[in-house]
């Protein structure tokens, strides 16, 4: 079985494709775990892609991570300016975890400039629409990769 990457999207992700296309793209949640699954694949990973409007359903499944989940790529959406909560469930579960934006938030509105996530990412990718996603996907298959290559292994035989 592969590792997997856990892919969490926030609220209102559900709507891409018709929400303010001009800010956020025209294409669908749905074609965007597509293609993550397709380049996951590739890189020799799996991934589990999912979305909630509901603060604590993402709480939950954060810390429902089990064995075969190495690392998360989260869009929490506007949860990212609000949730404490959400960054203290990563903080919590320990694992890598890459913060995405489909839009430059750093070039709207200044509440958006602030993020509760950031401080335990690795990461942010921010502004460069669904191709963030497969970024961020690489970037985490990269960590991980260099994450195994650190583990100690076996004590070679005397």
């Amino acid at each position: 079985m592969s590792a997997t990457i856990l892919i969490l999207n926030g609220p209102n992700l559900n709507l891409l494709g018709r929400r303010e296309p001009a800010v956020y793209g025209r294409e669908t949640l749905d074609t965007i775990a597509a293609a993550c699954r397709e380049r996951a694949e590739a890189l020799g990973y799996a991934v589990d892609v999912r979305q909630s409007n509901h603060e604590g359903e993402l709480i939950d499944w954060i810390q429902q991570t089990h064995a075969d989940v190495r690392g998360i790529i989260l869009n929490a959406a506007g949860y990212t300016h609000t949730s404490v909560a959400l960054a203290d469930a990563l903080r919590a579960v320990g694992l890598p975890v890459i913060e995405v934006h489909l839009s430059n938030v750093f070039a709207r509105e200044s509440f958006r400039h602030h993020s509760f996530i950031a401080p335990v990412a690795r990461g942010v990718i921010a502004g460069l629409g669904s191709h963030g996603y497969l970024l961020a996907l690489e970037a985490m298959a990269r960590l991980l990769d260099a994450d195994r290559a650190d583990a100690p292994g076996p004590a070679a035989p005397p």
